[in-house]
């Protein structure tokens, strides 16, 4: 985040030392988007490559400007030590109320952002950085923001397919990440559990249905949309179960970690499932030369 960046050479130095600190090399991740929500081009420090907005970029409906923002953004956080970025935006600017997405998608219209997000991907594996599409199933229809409480979509699941899913289908291949969002979809799985804790919509929906393979990260675990409703311990056994391969920031780490090691103990979650999460974990920083084998 922005507080954990101060000036260049301090970026490197503390990338190089979490990374010497651990036996297995980590995923170094930042939200780096471009536009509003971008750690390090904002940062007055650095002198970076700086752009409008996603919506500016997509404006022109040309896949290679979305190409050459990816493999510029990847290129400099590479430089950095960053080897995964929450980035891009797959979600489509399709409520006006929306007080989330905004300017950060490319645009409104499914089958332009589809291409667009896959010429993104592209630009961030040029780059040698793993990349995520986010925020399945897409918070840019939605009314409510899921910093601060619950939010959920009205929609069908044949509705979602035809609108907001659809940048998420067409990139399955090119994502090696999935953010799954704190949205709840009761038209879809009948009930309001958001999203990224619904086994329904992660490995139902994104798994077997539409036959995603590669790694589902959830949204920050210390957002309104799961602390005002679960514990940091029951938010990350439910995503775990949920098929979940990443937590990201749960609210206490401690609190999370002591829960999921008591789940494996007494059964509730099985050790084969985490060990589904890891081979895949491993298998992601292999290819992306975070780590290698033999």
């Amino acid at each position: 985040f922005g507080k954990n960046i101060e000036r260049p050479q301090q970026v490197r130095s503390m990338l190089a030392d979490l990374q010497s600190a651990s036996a297995i090399p980590l995923f170094t991740a930042v939200d780096e988007e471009g536009g509003r929500v971008a750690r390090l081009a904002n940062n007055e420090n650095f002198d970076l490559p700086k752009y409008e907005s996603s919506s500016a970029v997509g404006a022109g409906r040309d896949v290679s400007a979305a190409r050459e923002m990816g493999r510029t953004i990847g290129t400099y956080l590479n430089e950095y030590g960053f080897n995964l970025d929450f980035a891009p935006v797959a979600d489509l600017n399709t409520n006006p109320d929306n007080p989330v997405i905004g300017t950060r998608a490319f645009g409104s219209d499914p089958e332009t952002v589809a291409e667009l997000v896959g010429g993104a991907c592209e630009g961030f594996a040029q780059a040698g950085v793993a990349c995520t599409l986010k925020h399945f199933p897409g918070h840019g229809d939605t009314s409510e923001d899921t910093h601060n409480g619950a939010v959920s979509t009205g929609k069908t699941l044949d509705e979602l397919k035809a609108c907001e899913l659809i940048p998420f289908a067409r990139n399955l291949d090119h994502a090696p990440l999935i953010m799954a969002a704190h949205i709840a979809a009761p038209e879809v799985t009948g009930d309001d559990m958001p999203a990224s804790l619904s086994r329904q919509m992660l490995t139902g929906l994104l798994r077997e249905e539409m036959g995603y393979t590669g790694l589902i990260v959830t949204d920050s675990l210390s957002m309104g949309a799961i602390t005002s409703r679960y514990s940091s311990g029951q938010a990350a056994i439910r995503a775990l179960q949920a098929g979940a391969d990443l937590l990201l920031m749960p609210a206490s780490l401690e609190e999370a970690y002591e829960a999921v090691l008591e789940a494996v103990k007494d059964g509730t979650i099985a050790e084969s499932r985490l060990d589904e999460s890891v081979r895949r974990i491993l298998e992601c920083k292999e290819r992306y030369n975070v780590i290698t084998f033999g």
